[in-house]
């Protein structure tokens, strides 16, 4: 019942996410840490301001004290970077999160940390898949947590503190203190606003805030930063005349961002300005990392620079990967995540937002003239992205033609080649590009496609929807 995607295990809340199976998976954790002999060190635990995130915490805190295990759990709603920067920071092997990130308020569920603070990859993760299932249910126990408290087993922490030091030291408050910038924060219900309020206060920028209260059903949106959940901080932005509109995911390991001018930048956008800006800006030197469905506009920056741009699977894991491997100084993904050559080794949308009114002090630029200014330079480049909804037997009949028989539509622009790393990757000899891949993380077909032109990516969407027989 518990299969882990590409940003951790979601379920259903009262359907797969359970008590009885938050436990389940605690102790197939647990006996994964024994095998390994590394139980001395604990485990951290976090939660996010979802339904039941902090009695999940608390359950599989029971679990791990029941087994010997140290259990680390924070004891206020945090963002997901904080867990990953402790693991990482304090030398653990493992930490969880409690969360379902951007999913409907419906879902919940848990993200799994390992060394060095990354997002575990598909081979621990199908190790804790194993582990669960050799386990009985009704053989797992939990301590009694207030016992687990008064015997040291269930350790009440909340580090925060030394978090923000990280990031307040990582970034040029002196620089953004001067310019006195205004700044609007949308957390969308979810954990960022006191850890952005303090980092944006410390620069002493002008900050308002909207959507900040706790609301697990998060205003009845979803809690992802994108043009649809964003336009009341897109009018606010407009009206309060700020240079700058932020907002998070439910978990603040992703950033959405409404520029000057109140247009909402895709998290492309967001990571083409960052790169230019530490390459062009801050001098810094190095690759880019994106995954198989990020813009290509990364690949024209780092060529404007003799740099290389990687591409690697969807998965954070796969861009943290490779990022250490090849010396990158920035890798992200189109859904909002990315991290910075420095910081943790996973997704912050805390530390991308901040590096962001950084960049807007440093240029002394509002963010639509520089990126104004990297078009100038390297070329604009249209992205069109579809996502359909389906039944198995649908699943099943595209993942036949697209990935088993490999069929393509017809398509009116000469192909260079074609790739299945992950999904079905067309390259078009202009430069263009379509995908077409199942999400890790929700029942959904994902198209995107990328053209010099913007009528040419529709007219592609177009024909892989009539190709697929797919209905928006």
């Amino acid at each position: 019942m518990i299969k882990f995607g590409t940003g951790g295990w979601r379920a259903v809340i009262g359907d797969e996410f359970t008590k009885a199976n938050i436990q389940l998976l605690a102790r197939a954790l647990s006996d994964k840490m024994k095998a390994e002999g590394k139980t001395d060190q604990g485990i951290v635990i976090g939660y996010d301001r979802r339904f039941l995130s902090k009695e999940a915490m608390q359950w599989a805190g029971e679990v791990f004290a029941a087994e010997g295990i140290t259990a680390y759990l924070i004891n206020k709603s945090s963002p997901t970077p904080l867990v990953m920067f402790y693991v990482m920071k304090h030398g653990l092997s493992y930490g969880m999160m409690v969360t379902a990130s951007h999913n409907p308020a419906i879902y919940n569920g848990i993200k799994v940390f390992t060394a060095g603070g990354r997002d575990a990859d598909e081979g621990q993760t199908q190790e804790i898949e194993e582990y669960i299932s050799k386990l009985d249910p009704a053989s797992v126990c939990g301590m009694e947590y207030d016992e687990a408290l008064a015997s040291g087993m269930i350790q009440e922490i909340y580090p925060l503190n030394e978090y923000l030091d990280n990031i307040i030291s990582a970034v040029d408050t002196d620089v953004i203190r001067a310019k006195g910038l205004r700044v609007v924060l949308d957390p969308l219900y979810g954990v960022s606003e006191t850890s952005l309020a303090t980092i944006l206060h410390t620069a002493r920028c002008e900050l308002t805030v909207v959507h900040d209260r706790h609301d697990t059903l998060f205003g009845g949106k979803l809690p992802a930063p994108n043009a649809a959940t964003l336009r009341h901080l897109q009018n606010t932005v407009i009206d309060s005349k700020a240079d700058i509109g932020i907002a998070t995911d439910g978990d603040a390991d992703r950033i959405g961002v409404i520029d000057d001018t109140g247009r909402f930048l895709h998290p492309n956008d967001i990571l083409v300005l960052l790169y230019y800006y530490l390459v062009k800006y801050k001098g810094w030197e190095g690759p880019v990392v994106r995954n198989i469905a990020t813009t290509h506009m990364l690949d024209k920056v780092a060529q404007r620079f003799g740099q290389v741009c990687y591409e690697v699977p969807v998965g954070f894991k796969h861009i943290s990967a490779k990022m250490n491997v090849v010396g990158a100084i920035l890798g992200g993904e189109s859904s909002g995540g990315l991290t910075v050559r420095g910081h943790i080794n996973g997704k912050d949308g805390i530390y991308a937002a901040a590096l962001l009114v950084e960049m807007i002090a440093v240029t002394k630029k509002k963010l639509s003239e520089i990126y104004g200014e990297i078009e100038k330079e390297c070329g604009a480049i249209f992205m069109e992205e579809r996502d359909y909804k389906f039944n198995q037997e649908k699943k099943e009949a595209i993942h036949k033609i697209l990935i088993v028989e490999k069929k393509l539509p017809e398509l009116p622009y000469e192909i260079d080649k074609v790739s299945y790393l992950d999904g079905s990757k067309v390259y078009f000899k202009n430069g263009g590009w379509v995908i077409g891949r199942f999400s890790g993380t929700e029942p959904l077909l994902r198209i995107f496609c990328e053209m010099p032109e913007s009528e040419m990516a529709k007219q592609v969407c177009d024909i892989y929807e009539a190709f697929l027989g797919l209905k928006k």
